[in-house]
């Protein structure tokens, strides 16, 4: 992950404390594109969503920041894992966040991971 090579694990973890401080109720999500993806650059990748917003409704919005076509397939991963559907991003942010806090997720044009 970019943001992870690029910034000490210490300035992620505070950073992310910070945004928990005054956002209790809310999910840091940093989004990132794999490195054989053919679709575009995602335009914004950290996001501050609710806790009982779908996974599909993000997914949404991260096909409308990559600019997709409706019969282009996206999949989107955490930890090397597909994401179930069906699950809020509070429930998914439980079991996937890294150890700073943030939850990592990864965007491919592909199913890599399997």
């Amino acid at each position: 992950m970019k943001y992870i090579k690029e910034n000490k694990e210490e300035y992620r973890i505070k950073e992310c404390q910070k945004i928990l401080l005054k956002h209790p109720d809310k999910i840091p999500i940093i989004v990132e594109k794999n490195e054989s993806c053919q679709f575009n650059d995602i335009n914004k990748n950290k996001y501050l969503v609710p806790e009982d917003m779908p996974i599909n409704q993000f997914i949404y919005i991260i096909r409308k920041r990559i600019s997709l076509e409706p019969s282009q397939t996206l999949f989107v991963m955490i930890n090397n894992k597909l994401i179930p559907n069906g699950k809020t991003l509070g429930e998914i942010y439980q079991d996937g966040k890294n150890t700073d806090g943030f939850l990592y997720m990864v965007y491919t044009s592909e199913n890599t991971f399997g």
